[in-house]
Formats: structure tokens, sequence, C-alpha cells
């Protein structure tokens, strides 16, 4: 199931390298999430990690005033037993600064 979300990014990482003979390569994208106070133990908000891409893909966000908001392309997929949420893409908000350059 895909979607778009209006979503608040705290922040982005970039990671690209090898450890123990496994290469990785991408982007990791902190969104601000409500808590879940269903059961009256939590309030407020934390940050959920999402992968967006490979690690050249932070260079297209990197110049921004974080936090930054925009509009996520997000999907939901699952293995039969669990499901999770992939994000696809993320553009800001119009009026948010641009790369320098481009």
């Amino acid at each position: 199931m895909k979607f778009k979300s209006e979503v608040t990014v705290l922040g982005m990482k970039s990671s690209k390298g090898s450890f123990e003979g496994t290469d990785y390569d991408s982007t990791k994208v902190y969104v601000l999430t409500d808590l879940d106070a269903s059961k009256g133990t939590a309030v407020g908000s934390s940050a959920a990690e999402y992968v967006l891409g490979k690690s050249d893909e932070f260079g297209k966000y990197k110049h921004l005033p974080f936090p930054v908001k925009g509009m996520a392309d997000l999907e939901i997929v699952t293995n039969g037993k669990t499901q999770k949420t992939v994000m696809h893409g993320f553009v800001p908000t119009a009026g948010t600064p641009k790369q320098p350059g481009v």
C-alpha cells in the first residue's frame, strides 16, 4: 500500500562502507513520530528511522535547515507475517532553500 504523508525530518545520516566482509550503503532519515499513547504509558514523540536509498541520496538534502517539513512517499510492505513502512522519496515543503548550484 503506497501513500504520501506530511512529515517533519529531524535529521539524516549517510553511511557507506564494509564491515566484516559485508558492504553497506544507505541514507537514514529520522522522522518525528508520535509515541503510542493508547495505553496511557507514553506521551509526546520520538524519531522513527527510515532508509531512503543509498548514501549519495544524502547529498540532495544536507544543505537543508533541519528540522525540515515535507512530503514523504511511503509504502507499507509485508512478508506475510510482519509489516514495515518503507520510504521511497522525500520532497521538502515549498519555500525550503534549494541546494546551492541547482
